[in-house]
């Protein structure tokens, strides 16, 4: 069996009980996709609901990786949940603009603004944002 070229690192932490925060680092492309299928479906079968996607030190993703951050969108979305994509590569933003991923699936810029979409908030994190209930 060949040693894979580009290895993946996933890092997993829990921001809070229902969030996990999967911080990916290596080439997100056809000969690493499922490590990173089987870390989501971990998190999805310990009951996370939400998921924060940092792909910040992503140099390349391909659309294997694209169709499991969609595939975990919808399964999120059924929970109800969702997916946060944050800080991604300018190769990998430029892949997820061209294939309007990155209009389903909200992209942020660091951990908190996306923490501040899980709660409905719209403003930045550090913005003072009301929550309103119905």
């Amino acid at each position: 069996m060949p040693i894979a070229q580009n290895p993946l690192s996933v890092e997993v932490t829990l921001p809070r009980q229902d969030v996990a925060l999967l911080t990916v680092e290596g080439y997100l492309d056809v000969d690493t996709a499922t490590e990173f299928q089987h870390h989501l479906a971990n998190q999805l079968h310990h009951g996370r609901r939400h998921f924060l996607l940092d792909l910040s030190a992503v140099p390349f993703m391909d659309s294997s990786g694209m169709n499991i951050i969609l595939r975990v969108y919808q399964e999120a979305r059924e929970l109800p949940g969702s997916v946060h994509i944050i800080k991604p590569t300018p190769a990998v933003r430029r892949i997820l603009d061209l294939t309007g991923v990155s209009i389903t699936v909200p992209v942020s810029e660091s951990v908190e603004d996306a923490l501040a979409l899980v709660d409905g908030q719209g403003g930045a994190a550090g913005d003072p944002v009301e929550r309103q209930d119905g």
